[in-house]
């Protein structure tokens, strides 16, 4: 990893008390693993990079209180994989969902997040680089060459990317040593960016079949379902609002939210669970109803599902 972006995160890493150890035998041997200061938490930090054209990066750890994340990312486009946190990004305001797909793009402004305390983060990230997409690809594929920021923007946050997910894990799950390394992880870069590319390119066709009014009333969707998450929503009364068809709504919800209507309900009521769970001592099933379910099990699945851990697990962690 000696490279100017391998240079780059061991400086972020330990200004944030990430310090490199030797290969521990969790994460494969060809990058850099970080161990958390005693001080802050447990876990580890694990980098490969690429001659400056892409690395891979893998979460593994939790913090004792809550953490705030604040810092400057180097340039660049990334996907990252979340099976477990809890926290939220403070720029624009919203929920960390585990079991999500996620991109970021790096080195426009700082990166600000909190994670909620002793709640594991795990997860697993591609980051492809200036010399990736502005020399690599356009060199290599010049007459087809294409912007992949407005691409990589347009992910943003998804639940439903099962090709991606499966690519992630198979990235995290490798082991290898020698030139097998190196071209396993260019050939996930490479099949990652290829994913992105059809996703971008299904959703843009998608995207455009929405008019301008149509937008607006599912902002109007959008914005009752936030307010009222808790009481019972039917599609029924959610159509009247915003006065489409039962079939339509469900359609021009997910283009435009990237989701059903069932699953941002979901997250919505999960992330008022986890307050609840975190700062009253209202018990499971009073908070499972508190939330809007009647039925304490299905919650605690949902939880699970979003989380990445049973809400009684939650609390226990916390407390």
């Amino acid at each position: 990893m000696k490279n100017k972006i391998g240079d780059i995160y061991n400086k972020i890493l330990i200004e944030r008390k990430f310090f490199p150890i030797e290969n521990n035998g969790i994460f494969n041997s060809c990058g850099q693993t970080y161990a958390l200061s005693p001080t802050l938490g447990n876990g580890f930090y694990w980098v490969y990079s690429e001659e400056n054209l892409f690395d891979i990066k893998i979460h593994d750890f939790s913090f004792y209180e809550d953490y705030l994340l604040d810092c400057l990312l180097p340039e660049g486009m990334s996907i990252s994989y979340y099976q477990s946190i809890a926290g939220h990004e403070l720029n624009p305001y919203r929920r960390l969902n585990a079991n999500s797909i996620k991109t970021y793009i790096g080195g426009k402004s700082p990166y600000k997040a909190v994670m909620h305390k002793r709640i594991p983060v795990k997860s697993v990230g591609i980051e492809i680089l200036p010399d990736y997409y502005c020399h690599y690809l356009k060199e290599k594929y010049p007459e087809e060459y294409i912007n992949l920021y407005q691409i990589f923007s347009s992910v943003d946050e998804i639940f439903h990317f099962p090709e991606m997910q499966l690519l992630l894990k198979q990235v995290a799950d490798y082991r290898g040593n020698g030139i097998s390394d190196r071209l396993f992880y260019e050939a996930k870069v490479n099949e990652a960016v290829s994913l992105v590319v059809e996703y971008f390119r299904k959703h843009s066709m998608e995207q455009t079949s929405v008019s301008l009014n149509d937008r607006k009333q599912i902002e109007n969707v959008t914005a009752y379902i936030n307010d009222h998450a808790t009481y019972p929503l039917t599609l029924e009364q959610l159509s009247k609002i915003a006065c489409m068809g039962n079939t339509k709504l469900k359609k021009t919800f997910k283009q435009i939210n990237g989701c059903t209507i069932t699953e941002y309900i979901q997250q919505t009521r999960i992330g008022q669970a986890e307050f609840l769970l975190s700062n009253t001592d209202l018990s499971i099933a009073q908070i499972a109803k508190t939330v809007g379910y009647s039925n304490a099990s299905r919650f605690a699945e949902l939880f699970q599902r979003n989380i990445g851990i049973l809400p009684g697990e939650y609390r226990k962690i916390l407390h």
